[in-house]
């Protein structure tokens, strides 16, 4: 779960800390105090979209930090697969954000924006102000039922991508080779002069390669050559003096001295095995001085070679190895023209069976999903009954989408009607925006068990809604919050009454200088929040006592 909040400089906040509890976490404040502003800043620090005016004025830098404590083998093993490992099952995320770039960062360590986002996924959800406005499009239905329905839809799903694939590469390469009789013969035509121009150059494995060093010693064979015999003539060959005539004659002078001691003995057969040494290079120097001596014949062959290679490299690979690929390509594709209808037939064999394949995966996926659908749908219902739509119906529809995709051949709606009497149409043409702020949250509550995310944040998801309603939206909320902890941005004193650990965001302006500033409230405080929420500018006492007994009622019903 998130653990801790700290953020600075960013927008109207120069600093402030959070530390959240489990279960039901509300924030109320005045509009305008900065609500959204703080859960945005975790948006930020996830890898949302930033840009500089962000940062407060005057800030260089502005910085998000999170804290989250993980504790669930499941998110553990998740979080391993990307290589990111907790310290003391603790998980720091923080981005800095400077002018034009940020900087982001997992347990001190930089990590690119991909790995922070699929980090994020794991370990968060957030719920925006609009985000209710998914259901609006219901290529979004399909996906939440996919979630509801778990493993064996997604081993089904992988499956289905699988063979759309497959489906796909043999549909290309039946379309692609589908060709009138002269259009085959030109390419035979010309498949025949390129195999034969490779083969009559009887190329060698990496013959370009041992080519490139010859040419290349040959045109340089004068300077090395020069340099190699001066060096002979030092080292052997001088008439006036070279080193192995000087050291035959040390040998020769220091001879005296070897029976003389042990000294002398070890230093005139160090200087025999330098004799020694010499002898073996001036054998190998000679040798490879010979290795430069080539004829002009040698040297035309070479070049002759080397261009033949070339010209063969600028129009079939850029290496020897890539023109005998080449070849083996072409060789194969002259055997398919040469007995084409055979080729084809067994194209078009190979399309029906992997269209076959897709046809059956395709329809188990839809099966498994109208089986997880009939369940899906009863318990969307179930918790739209507890948010106050009392006679509503609500169904989900599967039909066929006309054609197969990676995700199958299905398209799922959901249907809604909110009224008794009236049929069901398709949800984004008859729910308000308050409805859909209801709807979304049962949906969310009938996931919360299905996926592993420990922290689900909503950004006013009270649009739209009051009285009875907000109450039914309030138990919804902490009903969720017992297996999962929720942060909530709220209105509604009904909502917030509910709160396992209520904050109070609030601007306060000094030196002309306005800040906004968060405050974990007390049980009295909570109260007088709560009568804030219900009475507006001008508080009673009856007001005062209604707030204490909307939080008396609400410790009841835990």
């Amino acid at each position: 779960m998130l653990q801790y909040l700290h953020v600075k400089n960013l927008a109207l906040i120069d600093e402030i800390e959070v530390e959240f509890q489990p279960g039901l976490n509300i924030l109320t404040g005045e509009t305008g105090a900065g609500k959204s502003i703080i859960l945005g800043s975790v948006g930020l620090a996830l890898g949302g979209r930033y840009s500089a005016d962000m940062l407060r004025k005057g800030a260089g830098a502005g910085l998000v930090e999170l804290m989250f404590s993980v504790e669930d083998e499941a998110i553990e093993k998740q979080l391993e697969a990307l290589d990111i490992f907790p310290e003391s099952n603790m998980l720091v995320l923080s981005r800095k954000l400077m002018e034009g770039r940020s900087v982001s960062k997992i347990n001190g360590e930089m990590v690119n924006m991909a790995t922070l986002k699929d980090v994020a996924s794991i370990l968060i959800d957030i719920h925006g102000q609009h985000e209710h406005q998914t259901l609006l499009h219901k290529k979004n239905h399909l996906a939440l039922l996919d979630v509801y329905a778990g493993d064996k839809v997604t081993a089904l799903k992988a499956s289905v991508s699988a063979a759309f694939k497959n489906f796909q590469k043999c549909r290309r390469k039946l379309e692609v080779s589908a060709m009138d009789e002269e259009s085959r013969k030109k390419e035979i035509s010309l498949a025949e002069f390129e195999i034969n121009e490779i083969e009559e150059a009887n190329l060698q494995d990496e013959e370009d390669i041992s080519l490139e060093l010859t040419y290349q010693r040959m045109t340089e064979s004068r300077r090395l050559t020069e340099s190699i015999a001066e060096t002979y003539q030092f080292t052997s060959e001088s008439a006036q003096g070279n080193a192995s005539d000087f050291l035959s004659r040390a040998i020769r002078a220091f001879q005296g001295v070897e029976d003389c001691d042990a000294v002398g003995s070890s230093l005139y057969q160090q200087l025999v095995e330098i004799d020694s040494l010499l002898n073996d290079f001036n054998r190998e120097l000679s040798d490879y001085a010979k290795s430069f001596e080539f004829s002009e014949e040698e040297y035309f062959e070479t070049e002759n070679r080397l261009n033949q290679l070339n010209y063969l490299k600028t129009k079939y690979g850029n290496s020897v190895n890539e023109i005998k690929e080449y070849f083996a390509i072409k060789s194969e594709r002259l055997n398919e023209l040469k007995d084409y209808d055979n080729y084809i037939a067994e194209l078009e064999k190979k399309y029906a069976q992997s269209e076959k394949e897709l046809r059956k995966y395709s329809t188990a996926l839809t099966k498994a999903r109208k089986e997880a659908a009939q369940i899906f749908v009863k318990e969307i219902k179930q918790g739209l009954n507890d948010l106050n739509f009392l006679d509503v119906q609500f169904e989900m529809r599967i039909s066929s989408a006309g054609a197969y995709s990676a995700n199958g051949a299905d398209e799922g709606e959901f249907y809604i009607s909110t009224n008794p009497g009236e049929s069901v149409k398709p949800l984004g043409n008859v729910a308000s925006g308050g409805e859909l702020s209801r709807i979304m949250l049962a949906v969310k509550a009938v996931l919360a068990d299905k996926e592993d995310t420990p922290t689900l944040i909503f950004d006013e998801i009270d649009t739209g809604i009051s009285g009875i309603t907000a109450g039914k939206v309030g138990e919804k909320m902490r009903e969720i919050g017992r297996n999962r902890q929720v942060i909530c941005i709220t209105h509604l004193a009904q909502i917030a009454a509910m709160a396992d650990a209520h904050y109070l965001i609030q601007k306060k302006a000094k030196s002309n200088i306005t800040k906004t500033e968060i405050l974990c409230l007390g049980e009295q405080e909570s109260v007088n929040e709560l009568a804030r929420l219900l009475g507006g500018a001008k508080i009673t006492g009856k007001i005062m006592e209604s707030a204490a007994e909307m939080k008396e009622l609400a410790k009841r019903e835990i």
